[in-house]
């Protein structure tokens, strides 16, 4: 298993895990409130215990969207083999902003500083050693894909996990944008756990996480596929497929 999908697929393993023994719990409580050292799971703990699903699969998505960038910050820094301008424009342009801090709030000094620094990278012609793209902390197909155009990545969904992770499941939300919304929400304290998980079935949480796995993984694979084809360099400058660097 390659080092994108390995993490994603344990991350998606503890979540698995989290929903078998909230459907053990689920069937316990067709006979009965279930007892744990004696004291009964009330209905508010399983509500509870619910709501927990939407934050594990919120740093699902988190989680994996940083792996993917991190990876091509990584491929295009890797043994310091390629130029700033050996790299496309989109992610040339990232270069710059981090390099240059072009979107930081700083004194008048520092932003000089910064731009002497840059200016002499520029100068030195040095090889690429350092490339850091800006994410942002909320995210969501839409998200996902404002991050992929920035990289110049063509993020293309087969049109079945697109319809499945679109598709209104709760407040006339998608996937991905009802779990950031009610991330959101629990984190910022506007929405209860009990309140987050009431009417929610196991079958519903299974149902959410597989769309959004489904969807992840088509993500890891054009992610892996962006790397493997050099596409973060310019045309010319790519090796022959199957390259070592």
């Amino acid at each position: 298993m390659d080092a994108l999908s390995q993490p994603f697929e344990e991350r998606l393993q503890e979540i698995e895990t989290y929903l078998d023994l909230l459907e053990a719990m689920q069937r316990e409580i067709q006979g009965g409130p279930p007892e744990i050292g004696g004291v009964k799971i009330t209905t508010q703990q399983q509500k509870i215990l619910y709501s927990s699903v939407y934050l594990q699969l919120y740093n699902l998505v988190e989680a994996t969207i940083t792996w993917c960038v991190d990876a091509v910050c990584t491929a295009a820094t890797a043994n310091g083999r390629w130029l700033p301008g050996d790299l496309t424009a989109p992610l040339r342009r990232e270069w710059v902003r981090s390099r240059a801090r072009t979107h930081t709030d700083l004194s008048q000094e520092r932003r000089l500083d910064y731009a002497v620094g840059f200016c002499d990278l520029l100068i030195q012609a040095l090889p690429l050693s350092e490339l850091t793209v800006e994410k942002k902390s909320n995210w969501d197909d839409t998200d996902i894909w404002m991050i992929t155009k920035r990289l110049g990545l063509n993020l293309e969904i087969s049109s079945a996990v697109s319809s499945g992770i679109k598709r209104r499941i709760r407040d006339d939300k998608g996937a991905l944008a009802l779990i950031k919304h009610l991330r959101n929400h629990l984190a910022h304290g506007s929405l209860s756990f009990s309140e987050c998980g009431d009417g929610v079935t196991v079958l519903d949480l299974r149902d959410l996480k597989e769309r959004t796995a489904l969807y992840l993984r088509e993500v890891v694979a054009a992610f892996r596929a962006y790397i493997d084809a050099y596409e973060f360099l310019l045309p010319q400058r790519r090796p022959a497929t199957g390259t070592q660097p």
